[in-house]
């Protein structure tokens, strides 16, 4: 897979994708991550990216000229699966749309800055938008970073133990049983004896059961 960061802040991706399952996917030519610095595109002296908005309003938006150069000069060297515009008004981001993006082959991820972007890319360009939540933050950088490392874990060979990630949270819209290491007792507090037992069906069932049970508990809605 490869992933194409567009961003007028490529420092804020130095290390970011250096770390833990990220890093091993790299390290094992799973995954290519590459940023590029939207302002290296633009066109005007200053090396600006944002202007006034038409109508007035406060805020400034993102310029059309430098991210479509940006992004038409990516496409004449290979196919995209998605073109992805990190936005807070985007489609919720959620384990189904991670499985589905875990698929693609080449991925582009606009990260947006001040009001937003000029639409007339939303319009025409992008191809998916995403938002990790129902609230602002100050760019898409922090988005971008979720988004990818929530989709690269996925890959078939990045986690050694492929069915870890097919019993994550939300895999089946349903959050996981509790769970317990060594020592089975500490401070007087046990284990569930079920899970000492060595009857692995009895222990599914006992895992099945609390699933549901903490799901129902804690995010009823995931259950409609």
């Amino acid at each position: 897979m490869r992933i194409d960061v567009l961003t007028i802040f490529p420092k804020f991706f130095e290390n970011a994708f250096d770390f833990s399952i990220v890093k091993k996917a790299k390290e094992k030519n799973l995954v290519t991550i590459e940023i590029h610095d939207i302002r290296n595109y633009s066109n005007n002296k200053q090396k600006s990216v944002d202007d006034y908005q038409f109508g007035g309003g406060s805020g400034m938006v993102m310029n059309i000229q430098p991210i479509f150069n940006c992004i038409e000069k990516l496409k004449k060297e290979r196919v995209y699966d998605e073109i992805i515009y990190l936005s807070p008004d985007g489609e919720k981001l959620n384990q189904n749309s991670s499985n589905s993006l875990s698929l693609n082959k080449n991925m582009i991820f606009l990260c947006g800055h001040y009001k937003g972007i000029d639409h007339r890319i939303r319009e025409n360009l992008i191809t998916k938008e995403i938002s990790i939540g129902d609230y602002v933050i100050t760019g898409g950088e922090l988005a971008a970073c979720v988004l990818a490392d929530s989709v690269i874990r996925l890959i078939p060979g990045v986690i050694s133990d492929e069915t870890s990630a097919l019993t994550d949270s939300f895999q089946d819209n349903l959050l996981p049983p509790p769970i317990y290491t060594r020592p089975s007792e500490f401070n007087g507090w046990k284990v569930p004896e079920v899970l000492l037992s060595g009857d692995q069906k009895k222990i599914e069932s006992w895992r099945e059961k609390k699933s549901f049970e903490r799901t129902n508990r804690l995010r009823p809605d995931l259950l409609k």
